[in-house]
């Protein structure tokens, strides 16, 4: 639970324009310290040994919030389906699917979609789903 509540505040303030700025910032002085150094290799070394280490850990840390994001958008859709009376709940449990039933239920709902009539008032299926077909 810590990592997930430093994931979020690194992130957070990774992805502002002052962090963005900081960085662009860097950089100028890196650049402009070249001829100081005489662009040699220890000064192109710095800038690529930071930025490596840099982008190692920001793959965790966007990693870490992707899924936290992920499994929130999940719950609320989750929600909006359970409290839908007209929704199909086979569809709260569609993580237990292979990748072979879940193509299979896409062209199932693409299939329901090129048929049916759409209304402004939404699309009303004529078919349910049948998950155990998949």
């Amino acid at each position: 639970m810590t990592f997930a509540k430093i994931a979020q505040k690194l992130s957070l303030w990774a992805g502002s324009p002052k962090t963005f700025l900081g960085a662009i910032v860097l950089l100028a002085l890196w650049a402009a310290s070249g001829p100081l150094f005489g662009f040699n290799d220890t000064w192109q070394l710095i800038i690529n040994t930071s930025t490596t280490i840099i982008t190692f850990l920001m793959v965790f840390l966007i990693q870490n919030t992707q899924n936290r994001d992920t499994d929130i958008l999940h719950l609320k859709v989750d929600e909006l389906l359970r409290a839908s009376k007209d929704a199909q709940n086979a569809m709260l449990g569609l993580e237990s699917l292979d990748l072979k039933q879940l193509e299979a239920l896409r062209k199932q709902y693409q299939d329901m979609g090129k048929d049916e009539a759409k209304s402004l008032d939404g699309v009303e299926a004529k078919n349910k789903i049948d998950l155990n077909q998949c």
